[in-house]
């Protein structure tokens, strides 16, 4: 997994790391419950028509993450407090240090993994149950599925995506998991709760009765841009938009994302100079977010959509 030719190395520093200006929102780190990394990269075996941060197999932005780079930043977590630990890219499972990168965080608290289920065999699906089994702590797996049917899911995640992932899901359940299924929202809001009936009558087919199921609103940004649109310039969050407003209801009030490059506020401004916030996780948790983002309006709106448990456009069921 060393770094493609020509391309950046582990440790180069991009983008500002300069205070935010004073018409920028911050919301300050009220405590670092939960740890994200983006494990590989901006790397993907799928090329998603909504990926708000373009990931695909050609796109070596941010690189893999080592073991090494992980365990180094598990260990500066255990004196920051943080509680869970979340694994995201791109696709996880592209990494192949992935699994024992998951055995050093179980041995420090719960782990979740993002993942599309197009990797997952059942010899992937049985030997995860085993690191959870032998864990004290939880394994949780979250599934992107983007369609109740092949021709909706394909439409944004590609050919034969649909298939893989239904088939990557059946195995996670057959090992034993409650995958948290989750989808971006791609029809009108008030016809949901029709495609959450939709979602458990497939699910059921695979065997899993009583599924959970995540509904999150569209970030538009990154190829979601190309698919439908971007945000307006009257879709951001003001000063005057955060009085009276919990700032813990935003994922960077209590969230860090680190990366093979430095450490970001958010999973979804992986990209953002202005979102860098330091090289160290240290150094990162002692300064605020910064709001000035676009995507920060949609945080602002629907709620800490990243976590497992964060509210969300429709349903978080």
């Amino acid at each position: 997994m060393d770094p493609p030719p020509g391309g950046w190395k582990a440790g180069d520093s991009t983008g500002s790391k300069s205070a935010p200006g004073p018409d920028v929102p911050t919301a300050p780190l009220e405590a670092l419950d939960q740890l994200w990394f983006q494990v590989s990269g901006t790397v993907c075996n799928l090329r998603c028509r909504h990926c708000f941060i373009s990931c695909a197999p050609d796109n070596h932005s941010f690189w893999f993450m080592t073991r090494e780079q992980v365990r180094q930043a598990l260990e500066d977590s255990v004196e920051l407090g943080v509680k869970e630990y979340y694994f995201t890219g791109g696709e996880p499972f592209m990494n192949r240090e992935m699994e024992a990168i998951l055995a050093d965080t179980l041995e420090l608290g719960p782990a979740t993994v993002l993942t599309n289920a197009t990797l997952m065999p059942r010899r992937r699906a049985r030997a995860l149950a085993r690191l959870a089994e032998d864990s004290l702590y939880t394994l949780e797996m979250r599934v992107s599925l983007d369609g109740i049917t092949r021709e909706m899911n394909d439409a944004i995640r590609g050919d034969g995506a649909f298939e893989r992932c239904v088939e990557g899901t059946a195995e996670l359940v057959d090992a034993g998991f409650l995958p948290i299924i989750t989808c971006m929202r791609s029809w009108p809001e008030a016809e949901t709760e029709g495609y959450l009936e939709a979602f458990r009558t497939l699910l059921a087919g695979l065997g899993y009765h009583q599924p959970r199921i995540k509904i999150l609103p569209p970030l538009l940004i990154g190829e979601e841009v190309k698919r439908t649109r971007g945000y307006e310039d009257t879709e951001r969050i003001t000063h005057e938009m955060l009085h009276g407003f919990d700032l813990g209801n935003l994922l960077c009030s209590r969230a860090r994302l680190v990366t093979a490059r430095g450490v970001q506020a958010c999973p979804i401004l992986l990209e953002s100079p202005a979102a860098r916030l330091g090289d160290t996780l240290a150094e990162a948790a002692s300064k605020p977010a910064p709001l000035g983002e676009s995507a920060c309006f949609t945080c602002y709106l629907s709620g800490s959509i990243c976590s497992n448990t964060g509210s969300t456009t429709g349903a978080d069921r």
